[in-house]
């Protein structure tokens, strides 16, 4: 959903420029960064639990957290 709008934003800014709308041409472009920065930042939070991660990065890895894993007696 996110990359569409992000797709169909840049076409009509690029529309828009072309037909010398600058002001409305350049809002375009800048709510398309914002949606491409919204799609990077979603692709790097699910790449990220995808390895046993946090949101905000790795912390431990995934074989280092089960080699100190607590053992039950």
């Amino acid at each position: 959903m996110c990359l569409i709008v992000t797709l169909v934003m840049l076409g009509l800014s690029i529309q828009s420029l072309m037909q010398h709308q600058y002001m409305a041409g350049t809002v375009q472009i800048i709510i398309a960064l914002g949606f491409t920065f919204l799609l990077v930042r979603n692709i790097i939070a699910v790449r990220n639990q995808k390895q046993e991660c946090g949101s905000t990065g790795c912390g431990m890895t995934g074989w280092l957290k089960n080699l100190l894993k607590k053992k039950e007696d």
